[in-house]
Formats: C-alpha cells, sequence, structure tokens
C-alpha cells in the first residue's frame, strides 16, 4: 500500500480511538483547526466542481468528517466534564461569542443549530432524495439514447461504454448522497444533546465534585459549553453549506462563481432598476442618504460598465462572424456549398418585394405554407421547402419558378392591378392590358381598382395578383410531383407509415422491394396526378405483386386497379356520366402487337407512320372535346392503357389515359368518340 493510503487508514482508526482514548489540551486545539480547516477546504472544493461527479468522494467524506467532529465532541466532553478546561480553542470561542453574557452566547449557538438543522440541512435532505428519484428514473431514457446514438454510428463502443458508466456513477452518487445528507441531520441533533449533557454535567459536578459555588460552576461551564458547540457547530455548517451546493447544481459548463457571475450580471437594465430602488429609498424614508446612496452608485456604475461591456462584446462577435464568413468565402470548401440545388425555388424581381415582405401586407409567404397543405391532402406529397429570394436579373414586375435549378414556369405581375379572365364573351365596356393567366395559358386582362366591380359584375373571373402566383405554383408542382419524391422523400413517407402499420413496411421493404423500386411506383403515380396519400393501398398491393415482379411499370398498373374508387372520384362526379373517348380494336390489336419484350422490361415499338396517325386521330378528338368545354379522358383495356400512355405522353402529357379496370362497375360511361386506325 502506498504512503498517503496508509495515512487515510490510520487517521480513521485514529478517529475510532479519540472516543475512548483521553487526549491531551494542546493536541485537542490542533484536531480542532484541522477540522474548521477541512471543512472550509470542503466547501471551497463544493464551489468550484463543474458536475457533481467531479467531487465522487463527497459522501463517504461527509462520513468521515461527521465521525471526526463526533469524536471530537467525546473528548471536549471529557475534558469538560473531568478537569473544568478543555483547550485554548474552545476557552476562546466561548469567552468571544459570550463576551460575559451567557445568555446571547446561548442564543447565538441556538441560532446556528436552527439554521443549520432547519434550513440548510432540511433543504439538502430534500433535494438529494428529489435528485436520487429522478436520477434513477431516467436512467432508462439515458441508457436508449446512448444505444441509438451507438447505432447510428455517433458515437462508437468505447465512447457508449464511457456513458453508461458516467450514467450508472450519477445514479450512485445521488443515491448515497440521499443517504450521506442523513449524517449531517444526525449531527445536528447529536449537537443538541451534547450541548444539554455538557450544561447540566458540568454543573452537577462543578457544584459537587470541584467545590464550585453556582455563580462560578455556571460562568465556568457555560462558557465551556458555548464553545464547544461553536467549534463544532461551525465546522458542520460549512460542510452542510457544501452538500446544499453539490447537490443543487443542475448542469452548467462552470463552477459557481463564474455561474452567479455570468448569469446575475446579464442583465444591466435590472441593476439599473435596484440602484434606482435604493436611491429612492433614501430620498424619500427616514433611512439616510449618505447610508443608501454610495451602494446606489456602486449599482448604478456596475450597471453600466456592464452594459458598454456587452455592446463591446457584441460588436466582437459580429466582427469575428463576419471575418469567418469571408474566410469560408476564401476558402476552397466553400465552393461546396454552391452544388446545393433547391427543390423548389420562386425568385422575383424588386418590384415585385411587397408580396413577400409581411410589413408591406404581403401574404405571400402564408400562401405557400397553405399551397404545401393543399398538396399533401390532394397528392399525398410532403412539397419541400420552397426557397423564396429577389433577383435583381429579373425584370421589376417578374418572377421565375424553379425546380431544381431549371426553370418550369414565369409571368409578370401588375400589383396594383387585377388579373380578369373571359367568361367567353368580351364586354367592350371591360378594358385593359391583355395578357395571359400563367398557370392555364388563358386570355386575361390587368384591370386597375376602377374596372374591377365592372368586369366582376360582366361575369369575368377577378383574382388578385398574389392568387394568380399561387395558383401558377400550385400547379406548376402538382405538374412537376413526380421529380420532387426521390428516395430520401420516400424513406420518409415510409418512416412515418412504420409509426402506424409496422407490420406493413417490414414486410414489404426491404425483403421484397427496394427503396427506389417504390419511389419509382409513387413517382409513375404522381406523373400522372394520382394522389400517393393511401399509402397503405398502395404498400398493400405491392407486397402482394412485388413478389413475382420488380417492373415498375406492372406494379404501376396493379396499384392504380386496386386504387379505382380514388380515380374514379377524381375524374367522375357522382351521378354524372363519365364521357370517354374510346380506342378502337384496330388501335388495341396494333399496339399489343408492337410490344416487346427485353430483359429490362417491356417496351412499344410501333413504328412511326402509325404513331403519327395516332397523334392525328386522337388530337382531332381532343380538340372537339376541348371547344365544347369538356375534358378529353381516354379509355382503352388495362393490358395496352400504359403502354397507349408512353405513346401520347410528350405531346398529351394533360391527357389521362384509364383503363376499364380502373373505373367502379357504377360508373356509367359514354363514349364520345373513338381513335382508331
Amino acid at each position: 500500500m502506498k504512503m498517503k493510503e496508509i495515512t487515510v487508514l490510520l487517521g480513521v482508526i485514529g478517529i475510532v480511538l479519540m472516543m475512548i482514548l483521553p487526549i491531551p489540551t494542546w493536541l485537542l486545539d490542533i484536531l480542532l483547526v484541522i477540522n474548521i480547516s477541512l471543512a472550509l477546504l470542503i466547501l471551497l472544493v463544493a464551489m468550484n466542481t463543474k458536475e457533481a461527479l467531479q467531487f465522487s468522494i463527497f459522501p463517504s467524506l461527509l462520513l468521515i468528517t461527521t465521525l471526526f467532529r463526533l469524536a471530537l465532541n467525546i473528548s471536549t466532553t471529557k475534558l469538560i466534564l473531568s478537569e473544568g478546561f478543555a483547550g485554548t480553542v474552545v476557552s476562546t470561542f466561548g469567552s468571544w461569542i459570550a463576551n460575559g453574557q451567557i445568555a446571547v452566547g446561548f442564543i447565538v449557538f441556538l441560532i446556528l443549530v436552527v439554521v443549520q438543522f432547519i434550513v440548510i440541512t432540511k433543504g439538502s435532505e430534500r433535494v438529494a432524495e428529489v435528485a436520487a428519484r429522478f436520477t434513477l428514473d431516467a436512467m432508462p431514457g439515458k441508457q436508449m439514447s446512448i444505444d441509438a446514438d451507438l447505432n447510428a454510428g455517433l458515437i462508437n463502443e468505447q465512447q457508449a461504454r464511457e456513458r453508461r458508466r458516467k450514467v450508472e456513477r450519477e445514479a450512485d452518487y445521488y443515491g448515497a448522497m440521499d443517504g450521506a445528507t442523513k449524517f449531517v441531520k444526525g449531527d445536528a441533533i447529536a449537537s443538541i444533546i451534547i450541548l444539554i449533557i455538557n450544561l447540566i454535567g458540568g454543573f452537577i459536578i462543578g457544584m459537587s465534585i470541584h467545590g464550585m459555588s453556582f455563580t462560578d460552576a455556571l460562568s465556568t461551564y457555560s462558557v465551556l459549553t458555548i464553545g464547544d458547540g461553536l467549534v463544532s457547530q461551525i465546522p458542520a455548517l460549512l460542510i452542510s453549506t457544501a452538500s446544499g451546493l453539490i447537490v443543487t447544481r443542475s448542469s452548467s459548463e462552470g463552477n459557481l462563481a463564474s455561474d452567479l457571475t455570468e448569469q446575475l450580471m446579464s442583465y444591466p437594465k435590472l441593476l439599473y432598476i435596484v440602484g434606482g430602488t435604493i436611491a429612492l429609498l433614501g430620498f424619500f424614508t427616514p433611512i439616510h442618504i449618505i447610508t443608501t446612496m454610495p451602494l446606489a452608485f456602486i449599482l448604478l456604475y456596475t450597471a453600466y460598465k456592464m452594459q458598454k461591456n456587452m455592446e463591446r462584446k457584441q460588436i466582437e462577435v459580429e466582427q469575428q462572424e463576419e471575418e469567418q464568413q469571408i474566410e469560408e468565402v476564401r476558402s476552397p470548401e466553400s465552393v461546396i456549398n454552391l452544388l446545393q440545388v433547391d427543390p423548389i425555388e420562386f425568385e422575383f424581381g424588386y418590384g415585385l418585394i411587397p408580396l413577400a415582405d409581411v410589413q408591406q401586407g404581403g401574404d405571400l409567404l402564408d400562401r405557400i405554407i397553405m399551397i404545401r397543405r393543399q398538396c399533401a391532402l390532394e397528392l399525398g406529397l410532403v412539397v419541400p421547402v420552397i426557397r423564396i429570394r429577389d433577383n435583381i436579373q429579373l425584370k421589376p414586375n417578374e418572377y421565375v419558378i424553379k425546380i431544381k435549378g431549371n426553370n418550369v414556369g414565369g409571368g409578370e405581375l401588375l400589383l396594383n392591378h387585377y388579373l380578369a379572365m373571359s367568361p367567353g364573351y368580351d364586354d367592350e365596356s371591360v378594358s385593359g392590358i391583355e395578357t395571359l393567366e400563367p398557370a392555364f395559358g388563358l386570355p386575361a386582362l390587368w384591370i386597375d381598382e376602377a374596372t374591377k366591380e365592372r368586369a366582376e359584375l360582366s361575369g369575368y373571373t377577378v383574382v388578385d395578383p398574389p392568387s394568380v402566383v399561387a395558383t401558377h405554383l400550385t400547379e406548376l408542382i402538382k405538374k412537376h410531383a413526380h421529380e420532387l419524391i426521390g428516395r430520401q422523400e420516400t424513406k420518409t413517407l415510409v418512416d412515418n407509415l412504420r409509426e402506424s402499420y409496422p407490420v406493413l413496411v417490414d414486410e414489404l421493404i426491404p425483403s421484397v422491394l427496394a427503396i427506389g423500386d417504390v419511389q419509382k411506383v409513387l413517382a409513375k403515380l404522381l406523373r400522372e396526378k394520382i394522389s400517393i396519400r393511401d399509402l397503405v393501398t398502395i404498400f398493400e398491393t405491392l407486397a402482394d405483386y412485388g413478389q413475382y415482379t420488380k417492373d415498375p411499370d406492372v406494379l404501376t398498373e396493379y396499384v392504380r386497379q386496386a386504387l379505382s374508387r380514388q380515380i374514379t372520384q377524381q375524374f367522375s362526379q357522382e351521378g354524372e356520366t363519365l364521357k370517354v373517348i374510346t380506342v378502337g380494336p384496330t388501335l388495341e390489336k396494333k399496339i399489343a402487337e408492337s410490344v416487346q419484350q427485353s430483359d429490362q422490361g417491356s417496351y412499344l415499338a410501333m413504328d412511326p407512320m402509325s404513331t403519327q396517325t395516332v397523334f392525328q386521330k386522337l388530337s382531332e378528338q381532343v380538340n372537339r372535346l376541348l371547344q365544347s368545354g369538356q375534358q378529353p379522358i381516354l379509355l382503352t383495356s388495362p393490358t395496352i392503357r400504359m403502354y397507349l400512355r408512353q405513346v401520347i405522353e410528350r405531346t398529351m402529357q394533360d391527357i389521362p389515359v384509364l383503363s376499364y379496370s380502373e373505373l367502379e362497375p357504377n360508373v356509367e360511361i359514354q363514349s364520345v368518340g373513338v381513335v382508331n386506325l
């Protein structure tokens, strides 16, 4: 064993022997001074620890110091009762506090005992009990957090082991503190009992054995009793304060002194209020200004210096941030930030800034929030955050919408005007600036406020510029929704579905299909404006048919058939006849014969002449329906639906192509045209 370990062992054994063996007064004086020094050292260490585990020996040290004080109490009691003298330290404390007034000395001693027992010790005991309980209750959550960080790769096995060990040590520490605070409580009770024993026993022994008079016995033993109590209670009070500081410290990055100065001195305005209040007390109360003005001046001056220091630090922080930004721009790594492409961007000229400026009444940000909610409800797609920025390269009233950095739409707005769209006939009394409605390309007029009411009475559809932008942005998001759903976005949808349907998701991914396969199917549905909100039905279908084929086109057809009720309600109103353009038998036969099989799946290989004929005849039917104000819908058999869609996708992307299997049996269908070869 090392020398310091032997010293500690001998010290503990010596404390026990002090309770039995007699101790000379000179040695007792040294031990009492050591007791006071040790208590002061423990208090200072407790004040300078940043976290409780840095002083992990404190519960054991609390027991040792309590035992040491009790041993000193026993030794002083033996000397007081046997010799009527317990050393210079005890006599000095007793005479200094009593100062010829024994009653005052007793009152001071009792006040110290009450403060320690009722205030500090009782509070520390309660805090330690609650801290131990909360620490034990939080252990499972902390362990799960460590396991989650380890599984995510945020920490390694060694770091996880260290964190688990720290959690266990915290639980052990606060559990030990819960019990150790009882030592301080018992020490305070023992001090009161020893006080009574010394006082009563001293009177009896002094008068019966030493032949003292009542006055001499009262004076001698009262002073010694007070001195003994103070010598033991002052270190006990210091250690009780240290235990209270330890158990009440919350998580922080500094010690007690730094936390006090940093947190209490962070509000100079409050110091101004305190200083002013103290100054008013001197002017309007009997308290003299000589007493209050120095303190008020110190508080006001301190607040002034603190405010100046905070302003100086704020300027330094801003300068450091600017320098850091400049350095980042200069560094070669800053170029990597330029590679980031925003999913959706809305850029506008400086003339349209009031659209996005809330202080100028712009509500574009609120409208974008509603657009994202609308797309989530209608398409089942979580639209990514839309980046809004001004662009001085654009015309003042021009705006541009980008998808993944590429322009997909735009237009010009007149902020002080309204967009009026004709009901099908023109009213000569409604005049304005001719333009095209940007979302649907319909002819329209920009009219002023004075013409708005007249246009509405004439049947025109009148909308304000923010509504024009919101409508255009919504239509473009719907049109390009299939570009906005990637593997990461699909993973987010899968994780959200897993919370409610874990069995379904675990069966499908990754044993049957990968995330990429599911993403392709969802993108194909969105490409034809089919909502993917019903993920449960989609995943059920993929789980059923994904075992037989991995072709996304085929899987999409199965999903569309499973969503027949949704598709039927999307394209037909209840109780109304669904008017469609049907595909003739010769065209169906031609497409079926042109399907080729390959290792990557099937594809359509129809000759250019036949393809051109299909385009021509289909265009005739579509234009005829559009002129009559009807929505053209192409209806075909399930076997060739996806191939027919491939034929017309580039030139007639907005024409829905449905199959008989995608419509509910109770829907009444009317053929208003036939496309044949």
